[in-house]
């Protein structure tokens, strides 16, 4: 029996629940005029904002579209389906993002406005609208996937190795529209939230969220373009980059085992997605909580619904392998257990690192006492601490999946195994992301509730839903970092596979003494560094604009810090508008360029060491900047809930510029970092004819 079929029903159900999740959420009511005004404003400033992006974005894919094109028809470097599956793959990203933003936006005032009726209300609506997103991404994902499978497969009649190599290159379309969404998206929501914090709250010593604040409309905005389109992008290119990777290697591994088809390795991380959104349905019933939770009893109510689904993947993972591939390779089960263990633990010690329940950020907190050169430091000392960890966890999931799959008697199927651990960790996406979505929609209701003047406890309420999401959304990155980390393994093994089925005679030279390997991973350890170097340095020249800006209004603005005139809001949207698109350009272009230059001057050896520098480094200092930035966003937010002095008392404000600093590092430059080392493999595969052809070494 063909089970690939489960692949479509998954996407059908994953977007039926989406479409009933929206459904609900608009049920509520957006309450006074002034909060819908308000949500109206945030809405028409993300709507504009994405309209220019995706032009510019357009003109990008067109002309790589056309490239791809000529490539494919021209030459025998690829295969014509290339540069339609770049298409697809691109607009499908794109349009999760979009999805995700329509509904986010939709549902701030509803939060807002739910948590005056209580803590468990409000969290419903904001978790309903993060399912959206969760739901939407899994269920376009496996949408494009089966399209893709059985057009080749059954329309064009190609054999599993070239409908495989066909859907590999179509995650080169998805990464680039996800490093787009990702770098303009966080350069956008930074500029906008640093320049509010350090004008707002330093300077005026004015509340968060005060509508006197020209920057704080382009704050709520920036947090839906940036951290729910963007977000929503990123994972998409990590979930589609995962299976269709495992996928490849599938093929690869037992294309010499009678036993077993190439279409049955393809089964398996097809068919686990497929069950995973059917595992993340059932565990999203299960969240919810008690009136005046605390942290650990809000975290314990979302790591419910996670693990519920975790735990029935794990289950049923396994007749799903005895009845694909049979007792003898039963060991690929455990490669799933591995991945899926492998997430639980990164989750939980991004949790650990980031989340104020725990010693590390009450510690960090502390070092307010003596200002804001403390807390900086501690906070990058946290975040490079936090590294640890993650990278034993990984290690060990790559042992455990290597060897427990059969890599010690067939190094093939080992590296198949590593793949679906990084399927097993995703395969519970729809859930996850639904608790890392609904945090942006958290702070929206805050930001709304202050403006619109609500209860003081409805802002209490929302704070804490807050407070939550920014550790849901470090666990989240944490997830998305370290399946990069095992996919980014996978994708290097299918592009020496690559290589080998356009030049079958060409000898790989991988040792360290090859100097173009050594140059290789010199240069690839050095891009991820450069890449967060552009994007850190976008947001500062952003900010910088927001903040004149801001100060200009305060002084020319008659009666604005009385509360007796109104903010320019849109001239602040505009400005961040202008920066980010301007600004994403260069650092998305480095991921383009960086591999085909490499592969031309050094070779396919050099390549292979590019992608192993910036896979080893660019792991961790996505996992230091996200961990730090979350540390220093949650100590800023356990001293404004009335400790250490609380709001406007010197520890706070040392604990607004942690904040400030820590704002791009774990919502641009971090979370970007994943993509980039994907996005640099998926396009060495794409033109790995290139450079076979034309290198020099």
């Amino acid at each position: 029996m063909d089970l690939m079929f489960l692949t479509p029903v998954g996407a059908v159900l994953a977007i039926l629940f989406a479409v009933m999740m929206a459904a609900r959420v608009l049920k509520f009511s957006e309450g006074s005029d002034k909060m819908a005004g308000i949500a109206m404003n945030i809405r028409k400033g993300a709507n504009a904002y994405l309209k220019r992006q995706y032009m510019i974005v357009g003109i990008f894919f067109a002309a790589m579209f056309l490239i791809l094109l000529v490539l494919g028809f021209s030459t025998d470097f690829i295969t014509p389906f290339v540069p339609f599956a770049f298409i697809t793959g691109g607009f499908f990203s794109g349009l999760s993002g979009f999805i995700g933003m329509k509904i986010a936006t939709a549902a701030n005032a509803r939060t807002a406005n739910a948590a005056k009726e209580g803590l468990n209300r409000g969290l419903r609506v904001a978790f309903s609208a993060g399912s959206v997103m969760g739901f939407i991404v899994v269920g376009l994902g496996l949408l494009d996937l089966s399209i893709w499978y059985y057009l080749l497969k059954y329309g064009f009649s190609l054999p599993i190795e070239q409908v495989t190599s066909a859907m590999l290159t179509f995650g080169m379309g998805a990464s680039s529209m996800a490093l787009f969404a990702r770098v303009g998206g966080g350069i956008f929501t930074k500029a906008a939230d640093v320049g509010a914090d350090l004008v707002g709250k330093v300077e005026a010593g004015i509340p968060e969220d005060d509508p006197r604040n020209p920057a704080v409309i382009a704050d709520n905005v920036g947090d839906n373009v940036g951290d729910v389109a963007g977000m929503g992008a990123d994972l998409y290119e990590s979930y589609v980059g995962s299976i269709i990777s495992a996928s490849a290697l599938g093929v690869s591994a037992f294309s010499h085992i009678e036993a077993v088809s190439g279409d049955q390795a393809v089964t398996i991380p097809m068919a686990m997605a497929a069950i995973g959104v059917i595992a993340s349905i059932i565990g999203s019933f299960f969240v919810k909580t008690k009136e005046n939770a605390s942290q650990k009893s809000l975290l314990s109510a979302l790591r419910r619904g996670t693990n519920l689904a975790a735990i029935l993947i794990a289950i049923i993972a396994f007749p799903l392998v005895w009845f694909m591939l049979g007792q003898d390779y039963i060991g690929i089960y455990g490669a799933v257990v591995s991945g899926l263990l492998a997430g639980v633990g990164i989750g939980f010690f991004t949790e650990y690192f980031t989340s104020d329940s725990y010693k590390p950020t009450k510690d960090l907190a502390e070092t307010s006492k003596t200002g804001s050169a403390t807390i900086i430091i501690g906070g990058l000392s946290l975040g490079m601490k936090s590294t640890f960890v993650p990278v034993v966890i990984v290690g060990a999931s790559v042992l455990v999946s290597y060897f427990i799959s059969g890599g010690a008697s067939d190094p093939g199927l080992g590296l198949y195994g590593i793949a679906i651990s990084a399927v097993g960790m995703l395969s519970t996406l729809g859930i996850t992301l639904a608790t890392d979505a609904y945090g942006p929609v958290a702070d929206n209701a805050g930001g709304i509730a202050e403006m619109a003047g609500l209860d003081p406890e409805v802002r209490r309420r929302t704070d804490a839903l807050d407070s939550l999401g920014n550790t849901t959304a470090a666990t989240g990155k944490g997830f998305a970092i370290g399946s990069a980390a095992l996919t980014a393994l996978a994708l290097i093994v299918a592009y020496t596979d690559h290589i080998e089925e356009i030049n079958p005679n060409f000898v790989f030279d991988l040792s360290i003494k090859n100097p173009a390997v050594l140059i290789g991973l010199f240069i690839g350890g050095m891009l991820p560094f450069l890449f967060a170097a552009l994007t850190m340095k976008s947001v500062g020249r952003a900010a910088q604009s927001i903040v004149m800006e801001v100060r200009r209004q305060f002084k020319e603005i008659k009666g604005l810090m009385e509360g007796k005139a109104d903010a320019d809001y849109a001239a602040c949207v505009d400005l961040c508008t202008k920066s980010s698109l301007r600004e994403m350009i260069a650092p998305a272009l480095i991921a383009i360029i960086a591999p085909i230059v490499v592969g031309l001057i050094l070779g396919v050896n050099g390549v292979v060491g590019m992608l192993a520098g910036a896979t080893v480094c660019g792991f961790l200092l996505a996992i230091m900047m996200a961990n730090s930035g979350g540390a220093w966003d949650n100590a800023k937010k356990y001293i404004e809930s009335g400790k250490l002095g609380g709001k406007g008392s010197d520890c706070h404000k040392a604990a607004v510029v942690g904040d400030t600093v820590g704002d791009p590092f774990k919502d641009t430059s971090g979370p970007s970092i994943n993509i980039l080392i994907k996005l640099l493999s998926m396009v060495s595969i794409v033109f790995a004819g290139v450079v076979v052809t034309f290198s020099i070494l």
